[in-house]
């Protein structure tokens, strides 16, 4: 089989991001070079190597047994590179991933007692939803993920193996409202009261639900502001020009100028926040951040 380097990273792409689009994006290439390359891999396996659907596409069979002797061929190349140019190879570096409702908090906390307790471990972190940070994992580019999910919790994603999942912390949704606004007084609203209100949600994508409207809420909700960043979403709040749905953990990051109210008459909202990483052995490196995430995600709960 006569497949490219090229080839081989644009596999690793498309499979983590979802589209080709995305991909391109990624790489700096045109969508069209991406659509090329993937032909021309399949070509030389004789194989088709994702299904396409509307909205982005999935591996198939052949394409999951590619992915890791790709995933490993790009290493082994990284790893030569790095070897040949005189760098150190950094073995105490850990790649981590996070929900955006994760970062201000557990893993900004987790970092800093991870530096006072391990300083020679280095630690690189990149935001995403759920799908894109489990696809990150099965595609070699994460070594931990912290994602959501909710009620039944079902595993994570359906490849073989499975991934190694760890549930970190139990929470609950609450609303985000203005401090001066009309539910100043108000510990608890229903949906009667918030039916007219303005939202602020993060934008829809392809691969995950609209953040930032409490679920079920009967009607057409009204979303005047969208932004994917929760400390934006929180001081528009504070502005007064919106609510917002909020993680609890969140609780200790809230600006001045927001209080948190729950509703009494839609049914809790929680989510799971979990640990996922590839199956198989960790690193002292890998087990060091995985201690810091689990006694913060502890403080959290308490």
């Amino acid at each position: 089989m006569d497949m490219t380097v090229v080839g081989l990273r644009v596999l690793r792409e498309v499979a983590e991001r979802g589209t080709f689009t995305a991909a391109a994006q990624a790489l700096g290439y045109t969508q069209s070079a991406v659509s090329r390359q993937v032909a021309g891999l399949e070509q030389a396996t004789g194989v088709r190597l994702f299904d396409r659907y509307p909205g982005g596409v999935r591996l198939t069979d052949a394409g999951r047994a590619l992915l890791p002797h790709a995933v490993t061929a790009l290493d082994a190349l990284d790893a030569a590179d790095r070897e040949l140019s005189g760098a150190e190879d950094n073995t105490g570096h850990v790649r981590l991933g996070f929900i955006p409702a994760a970062g201000a908090v557990l893993v900004a906390r987790a970092l800093a007692t991870l530096s006072r307790q391990s300083p020679r471990v280095q630690v690189t972190t990149r935001e995403g939803t759920t799908p894109s940070l489990l696809r990150a994992l099965r595609t070699g580019l994460l070594d931990l993920a912290l994602v959501t999910s909710r009620p039944p919790h079902r595993s994570p994603d359906a490849d073989d193996p499975p991934l190694h999942t760890e549930p970190l912390l139990e929470d609950r949704l609450v609303l985000a409202v203005p401090a001066g606004g009309r539910f100043a007084d108000r510990a608890a609203v229903t949906a009667q009261h918030i039916a007219g209100e303005t939202w602020i949600a993060s934008p829809a994508g392809t691969d995950g639900p609209l953040l930032g409207i409490w679920p079920g809420l009967p009607g057409r909700p009204r979303v005047h502001h969208a932004t994917r960043d929760w400390l934006t979403k929180l001081h528009l709040v504070a502005a007064g020009v919106g609510i917002t749905t909020v993680p609890s953990m969140l609780l200790s990051a809230i600006p001045p100028g927001v209080r948190l109210v729950t509703i009494d008459d839609l049914p809790e909202e929680r989510r799971r926040v979990s640990l996922v990483r590839p199956p198989g052995s960790t690193t002292p490196s890998t087990d060091a951040l995985v201690h810091a995430l689990r006694q913060h995600a502890a403080d959290l709960a308490e």
